[in-house]
């Protein structure tokens, strides 16, 4: 069998040579410079399995900050630093508003969805959600009144450990149930077991999306066919197929007209029940739009707060600062809300550090709808283009220590808070995070919440800078799997 198949890997590699190096480059084509491709591997031994985002920031002192990879047989062009991203992103309206196709959410959304999607289905599926979530208060004060119900529950389980190491992904549940009550109008105790099912699906889902083997199936899908490389996330992926078929049913409601939408999973099934003539709101669409919300809306929000209260143990100074301004501005047991973001300028420069800092989305692809002029290269129909965004969070050019935590970078002379426009973890554009709204006003409210009632701190024995903060292996840049304790701020005092 293994000679068999690296005599086949030969020969499709002598075909890939005579293809790539056989074949004329259209003259109106101006590809940025790159890298020369090997055969069947292109630039692939330049990348790392993990943080690939490093290695493409690697090449870019090379070849610039526009520039073309290889991976197989698969060109891209990579736009690295905030003024090459920010005019892919802005400056090219809907010439980079699609996704080029993704061997693996191919396989799990045929197409579908929001964040994966393009043309028409992706329109009508994001026009959808941002008028649902904008109907059921997203950025006002019904959601913000049930993010802090979410937080006195979630507290109501940290005070059940007595100031003891509690697991850090305990923290992600808060945000995860905020956004199943949108979807589903209604929130999970900690142990239903659907929420339980749930938050582990999603957990091994993210985490197979970013093994070498799904990234491989990526690259040669015919050769991750054959070694059966997809088949592990596919599996986890139909189970939570199966509990929100089970939730869909639950919620279908009378015809249109008769109930209010009360959750995201009311409109789209009123929608697909209404006019519909080409179908993009068909059952199929319906579990493709719900299944991007729930691994999405979930993971990002909730590893983000992780990463804030990791950081916070990693650097106590800063802790005790933001809980001096709490205490001042708030007072004891007065709960923070949307309003208050503007009197508490260094809680709000803290968390969008920690934001920056982390690079959660290295990147999402986006594809040339047409022949587009981009940074002086006119760059064909069709081809993948990479805005690297962690190479903005991390542009030397727009940040005076990229490296290290630092909340002065969102902080003026006197202390005020001050915008910067190359934050952009949540992208730019017209494929703005369609979540970024709901993401903003849960990760204030809770990190506000947490360090008003809590001094988070390693477990006993291990100092601040003994906290590992590398980033695990999976589809975000999430941190690494450890424990913290939470100690009533009254008890410390």
């Amino acid at each position: 069998m293994a000679p068999l198949l690296l005599g086949l890997l030969a020969l499709l590699g002598l075909w890939a040579l005579l293809r790539t190096f056989g074949r004329a480059p259209s003259p109106a084509t101006r590809w940025p410079p790159g890298p020369r491709p090997l055969p069947l591997i292109g630039n692939l031994h330049l990348l790392r399995v993990t943080q690939q985002d490093r290695s493409l920031m690697e090449l870019a002192k090379q070849y610039g900050p526009v520039f073309t990879v290889h991976l197989g047989r698969q060109r891209m062009v990579v736009l690295t630093g905030y003024e090459a991203v920010r005019e892919a992103l802005v400056g090219t309206g809907q010439e980079l508003a699609g996704r080029p196709p993704i061997a693996i959410f191919q396989l799990i959304q045929a197409g579908g969805g929001i964040f994966f999607s393009s043309g028409p289905r992706w329109k009508a599926a994001r026009q959808l959600t941002v008028r649902t979530l904008h109907g059921l208060g997203v950025g006002r004060a019904p959601v913000a009144d049930k993010v802090l119900q979410e937080l006195r529950c979630l507290t109501g389980l940290l005070d059940g450990y007595g100031g003891r190491p509690f697991p850090l992904a305990l923290l992600g549940w808060a945000p995860s149930n905020i956004v199943f009550a949108l979807l589903f109008g209604q929130r999970f105790d900690y142990r239903d077991p659907v929420f339980v099912s749930l938050m582990g699906l999603i957990d091994e889902v993210m985490v197979l999306l970013g093994t070498p083997r799904v990234q491989l199936f990526n690259v040669y899908p015919w050769l991750g066919a054959l070694l059966q490389l997809h088949r592990p996330v596919l599996h986890r992926i139909e189970q939570v197929r199966a509990i929100l078929r089970s939730l869909l049913e639950a919620r279908r409601p009378p015809p249109p007209g008769q109930e209010p939408v009360q959750s995201y999973l009311d409109a789209l099934i009123q929608q697909g029940q209404g006019k519909d003539p080409e179908g993009l709101f068909a059952e199929e669409n319906v579990l493709a739009c719900t299944l991007d919300m729930v691994m999405a809306g979930t993971e990002t929000t909730a590893a983000t707060l992780q990463w804030a209260a990791l950081l916070m143990c990693k650097h106590p100074s800063v802790q005790g600062r933001v809980q001096g301004e709490l205490d001042r501005v708030l007072g004891p047991g007065q709960l923070p809300r949307p309003e208050d973001q503007r009197s508490l300028p260094y809680t709000n420069a803290v968390l969008h550090e920690a934001q920056r800092y982390i690079t959660l989305l290295p990147h999402m692809p986006r594809c040339a709808a047409a022949d587009t002029q981009l940074c002086g290269y006119l760059i064909p129909k069709g081809t993948p283009v990479v805005p690297l965004l962690s190479s903005v969070l991390l542009d030397e050019t727009q940040w005076e220590t990229p490296r290290q935590f630092n909340p002065g970078h969102f902080l003026d002379a006197d202390g005020r808070f001050v915008k910067r426009a190359a934050f952009l973890p949540f992208s730019a554009g017209r494929r703005v995070c369609v979540g970024e709204s709901l993401a903003r006003s849960e990760l204030f409210l809770l990190f506000a919440g947490l360090l008003q009632r809590y001094r988070l701190l390693p477990p006993a024995g291990l100092s601040p800078a003994a906290l590992d903060t590398t980033p695990a292996p999976a589809f975000t840049m999430r941190p690494p799997a450890q424990a913290l304790c939470a100690v009533p701020r009254l008890q410390e005092h």
